[in-house]
């Protein structure tokens, strides 16, 4: 039956690529939220590097490509809006380890949902083609996720504030905002991701 199944086009088999690269890298900051251990940092790593060699090739097809299966801007717009979040991803661990931040609940809690939105996002692009409305409805999903992100990302600075006002709490209180706000970004980069897609159902509906 394979035999007669329908590849999906480049530019969508490489955007779903993207998408499973970068749920793979949030699962994996997930892991170094309970675990905290230097080989997932690396496991990161490796996978960030893996995402930005899938996005150079995207955009080199794109470059010698004549006809996409949808607009060119779209095509390159997501895919810098999924390599952005696996970006955030590594940059919230390398932040982690270069100021010595320990994982707060907050940080876990923003990291799950984060993690769902990823998941939703690669759900989207695998049935744009064949069931864009279903894509929508994971992209609306995803945009879910981001919401209670940011809803536990301002609890998370409301308790950050509400610490004793040493030097020492100062000094915590900078590192964790930092870390608080990559994953804010990562979340962000999230949303706008699965309002491109949202935009592209609409368009090839």
């Amino acid at each position: 039956m394979n035999l007669f199944k329908k590849k999906p086009d480049k530019f969508i088999a490489l955007l779903i690529e993207q998408a499973a690269l970068t749920h793979k890298g949030v699962d994996a900051l997930q892991k170094y939220m309970d675990v905290h251990t230097h080989e997932i940092a690396e496991q990161i790593t490796i996978i960030e590097k893996e995402a930005d060699e899938v996005r150079r090739i995207l955009i080199a097809e794109l470059n010698k490509s004549f006809v996409t299966p949808i607009d060119r801007e779209d095509i390159f717009a997501l895919s810098r809006s999924i390599d952005d979040v696996v970006d955030y991803a590594y940059s919230t661990v390398s932040e982690m380890d270069v100021l010595k931040v320990e994982p707060t609940s907050f940080m876990m809690r923003m990291t799950s949902h984060l993690k769902a939105s990823t998941y939703e996002l690669y759900m989207a692009m695998q049935r744009i083609e064949e069931h864009p409305a279903v894509a929508a409805e994971h992209s609306q999903r995803a945009k879910a996720m981001e919401t209670r992100v940011e809803q536990v990302y301002r609890e998370a600075i409301a308790d950050i504030f509400s610490g004793p006002e040493d030097v020492h709490h100062v000094f915590e209180m900078l590192k964790r905002r930092e870390v608080l706000r990559h994953l804010s970004n990562a979340a962000d980069r999230a949303d706008e991701a699965a309002n491109l897609i949202a935009d592209i159902v609409v368009k090839i509906s």
